[in-house]
């Protein structure tokens, strides 16, 4: 095995030890010893690689996310069928990714709001993930109010995109707590979006 494979390996018995860790006990309950003693890895090993703690918090937000979004599809994947159908099958398909890695959005929470937020790494990393959701959202729900010609059009999308994502947010705290599934919210969440873009329709016929 070659240098560089070794390298990879090791970050990823490190990053899947911290994984279960954090789940376990959360980022302040992860101390390096035990991760050492779980990946079987030296603390030496785990420092040059990641440096710190946050490095390894940093490095595990950025797997996960290009894990989850490697199966996380684009709306313009449905873009053959009609604006409600693209964006109901759009929203199941991402539902049905976040159903099958449940921990993501609970640790970008997580990270969002701990005490290691406002460091600049974390912080640039937030505002990618964060930005890359919101522009999603916004190209699933623009062909349903199509055309968006003034300002008010532009900011009411806005608007609704950053709902759609708070919503898919705090679903992460349901699911963790009450149980249940992501994809079950996705039809009450769709009807919400036919109606208002049929009233919107009905405003500028």
């Amino acid at each position: 095995m070659s240098s560089s494979s070794i390298t990879a390996s090791s970050r990823d018995v490190i990053l899947k030890a911290a994984r279960t860790l954090i789940s376990d006990r959360g980022y302040d309950g992860m101390v390096i010893s035990d991760l050492s003693a779980l990946s079987g890895l030296p603390a030496s090993s785990i420092y040059y690689h990641f440096g710190n703690k946050l490095g390894i918090l940093t490095a595990l937000l950025e797997q996960t996310f290009e894990d989850l979004h490697a199966t996380f599809p684009s709306p313009s994947s449905f873009d053959d069928r009609e604006p409600i159908e693209r964006f109901e099958l759009w929203y199941t398909a991402a539902c049905r990714s976040l159903d099958e890695r449940p921990e993501y959005l609970r640790l970008l929470l997580a990270v969002s709001i701990g005490s290691h937020a406002g460091e600049d790494a974390i912080r640039v990393l937030v505002r990618r993930i964060r930005d890359y959701a919101h522009q999603s959202w916004i190209d699933a729900l623009t062909p349903l109010f199509a055309p968006i010609t003034s300002p008010e059009d532009e900011a009411f999308l806005d608007q609704l995109a950053v709902l759609g994502r708070a919503m898919t947010d705090g679903l992460s705290v349901s699911t963790t707590f009450d149980g249940g599934t992501y994809v079950a919210h996705v039809p009450p969440f769709v009807a919400l979006v036919r109606g208002l873009a049929a009233e919107r329709r009905g405003l500028h016929s």
